[in-house]
């Protein structure tokens, strides 16, 4: 086996991560540690060894942020404890100070777009008067003035222009379907109506810079999303650009006139392909640079300039700077340099067929030099509309180091593979979805690669959820478990989702059930982990946040109590100052220290010894250890 690879290197702070450059194109910034918390950094971009910091937090640091265009101020967003209660903050580039633009307690901002015409507001959302519903407001930087543009009655959200004139408002509808309006006076009208079995695929992107045209992920019609212009004096419909097997994942848009120019596309990887001239040699050249599965993360005022990062497997995200007109880049170096030399391992694509006929597409990391079967850990993703992809992941590389192959499936309600596939996970949580999983692990089974006796599984969110369901439902297939922040009954977790989750509140009933009839309140409880817990064998460790606004401390105190009443023993780690995940690198690195120790006792595999000066300042709380 290779040497071991630090915790502190996978799941500590990096060293310097999301670069951004400043709109002239003249300054780079980071996120760096100082004083063992991620904060904001500037340098010139040619010499980014002269940087300094312009935050000093020493909380839970900085997590997003991105340049004003006015090429002078950094806007950041901030909550306290993992209460998602987002504020925004603007720091002057030049001297460091800080303002407050959303200073309301109780309140989540979000950043909705930096206009490169308004050049000294920026266009956020609030639900200040109405937990439910978030309003629009133009906000000066320098002084946190702020100007309602919009009122929001109840919408989902809304479409906006680089003027921030407000275009559509689409909202999600009592069965499921999604409306986008359009403004008739005072009043809002159905425009365009995205049926129930589209909406979770499909959806508005943005309008051209003339006002002309809507871009629309559309799926109607197909099963995959397409990439649809829509004449808004019209509504004639054009498609752009559509593929077979995956939804169009995003575009790359004309910086002026707001026009697509490519398009990317993932099923097993990612790949690009152009709609305008003017990008195709862009295209190749970066696709000619070993990058893995790159996009790109900011851009010059002029163009010029692209600021790319590239997705590879065995690389932890590698930034370069793309000129344009010289064509060149200039590699800015990983997030992680101390892995540039680790023995990381090559992690593999494939396609799992499902019971019923499914392609689930997977991922595979398998120890250096793995021949013959061993203790896996099947890796569940959360959302659970979301979906896994290639690329660097320190979970993969953890476990490849620690011994264990590590898999992670696209398992049905997936997002990117056509609403037929996201669809099929309606109603079957815990069902068809977690049947999905054992296929993936009788695939791993067959193939040679998991001892039988010897699997575990392990997920966060919806993860964690599919853990503890996987555990109930299959008491025999697990050997171990591991639950980080995931709802053991569905019935609390709808009844307790963030007012703000108000309008998304049709799409997780026609996933999970209406506990508001007999039918769907019976569902929610049969799917409940916590009314099935006298059925749990393997061990489990679960970990919980106690600030998580999404899935409530509740979720796993109830989970516990109910294992408690069965006398079957689990581990129960909480961390009072985080909320939906672990956030600070100490509480991480907390929890991986002892996930590493629980696996390594259950399945057999490696783990290297406690480091208390790397985890010192660590907030956890051990409520029960089995």
């Amino acid at each position: 086996m290779p040497d071991l690879i630090p915790r502190a290197h996978l799941f500590g702070a990096p060293v310097r991560a999301s670069f951004r450059i400043s709109p002239d194109g003249a300054q780079l910034s980071w996120l760096a540690p100082d004083a063992g918390v991620l904060n904001l950094w500037v340098g010139p971009v040619d010499e980014p060894e002269r940087g300094r910091f312009v935050t000093a937090d020493r909380g839970r640091g900085i997590q997003f942020y991105t340049w004003a265009q006015d090429g002078r101020h950094l806007l950041y967003l901030q909550d306290a404890g993992g209460d998602e209660n987002q504020h925004v903050y603007a720091v002057d580039s030049r001297d460091g100070t800080v303002r407050d633009l959303t200073p309301f307690p109780g309140v989540a901002a979000a950043i909705i777009r930096i206009s490169r015409t308004i050049t000294d507001r920026v266009l956020i959302a609030l639900n200040d008067r109405d937990p439910r519903f978030h309003d629009l407001y133009s906000v000066e930087i320098a002084t946190g003035a702020r100007t309602l543009i919009q009122e929001n009655p109840g919408f989902l959200g809304f479409v906006t222009d680089r003027h921030y004139g407000v275009h559509l408002a689409s909202r999600n509808a009592p069965d499921g379907s999604q409306e986008v309006l359009r403004r008739d006076g005072s009043d809002w009208i159905p425009w365009l109506t995205l049926p129930a079995e589209d909406a979770r695929g499909s959806g508005p992107d943005r309008v051209n810079a003339a006002g002309t045209d809507l871009f629309l992920y559309d799926s109607r019609g197909r099963d995959t999303a397409a990439l649809v212009r829509v004449d808004l004096a019209t509504g004639a419909r054009t498609v752009l650009a559509a593929h077979d097997e995956a939804d169009i994942g995003g575009a790359l848009y004309d910086i002026e006139t707001e026009e697509p120019l490519a398009y990317a596309v993932t099923h097993a990887r990612q790949r690009w392909h152009v709609l305008d001239a003017r990008v195709r040699d862009d295209i190749a050249f970066l696709d000619g640079q070993n990058l893995g599965d790159w996009y790109v993360v900011d851009r010059t005022r002029d163009d010029r300039i692209w600021l790319v990062v590239g997705d590879a497997d065995t690389r932890s995200g590698v930034t370069g700077l793309y000129d344009r007109r010289a064509r060149t880049l200039r590699r800015l170096g990983s997030a992680r340099p101390l892995l540039d030399a680790a023995p990381l391992a090559p992690m593999r694509a494939t396609v799992i067929r499902s019971r019923d006929g499914l392609d689930l597409v997977s991922y595979l990391t398998r120890p250096l030099g793995a021949d013959g079967p061993g203790p896996l850990v099947l890796l569940v993703h959360g959302g659970p509309w979301g979906r896994d992809a290639f690329g660097f992941n320190a979970e993969h590389q953890w476990l490849a180091n620690r011994g264990y192959a590590a898999l992670s499936v696209n398992f049905r309600a997936s997002l990117g593979f056509g609403k037929a596939f996201v669809n099929a996970g309606d109603r079957e949580w815990g069902g068809r979805m977690d049947d999905d999983l054992l296929d993936a692990v009788a695939w791993a089974v067959a193939e040679g690669i998991a001892d039988p006796a010897r699997v575990g599984i392990m997920g966060t969110s919806y993860g964690g959820y599919a853990t503890l369901a996987a555990l109930a439902r299959n008491p025999d297939t697990y050997a171990c478990g591991i639950d980080v922040v995931g709802p053991a009954n569905l019935e609390t977790l709808l009844r307790t989702v963030p007012p703000y989750w108000e309008a998304f509140r049709a799409q997780l009933i026609r996933a999970i059930g209406d506990p508001d009839t007999a039918e769907g309140l019976d569902l929610m409880r049969a799917r409940s982990p916590v009314h099935r817990a006298g059925r749990i064998r393997a061990p489990l460790l679960i970990a919980q946040g106690a600030n998580d606004p999404r899935v409530k401390q509740a979720e796993s105190d109830q989970m516990v109590a109910a294992l408690d009443a069965n006398g079957i023993p689990v581990t129960y780690l909480l961390f009072p100052d985080e909320g939906h995940g672990f956030v600070r690198p100490v509480n991480r690195l907390a929890f991986y220290a002892r996930a590493e120790a629980f696996l390594a006792r259950h399945l057999g595999g490696r783990a290297e010894p406690p480091d208390p000066a790397a985890e010192a300042g660590h907030s956890l709380r051990v409520v029960r250890d089995s």
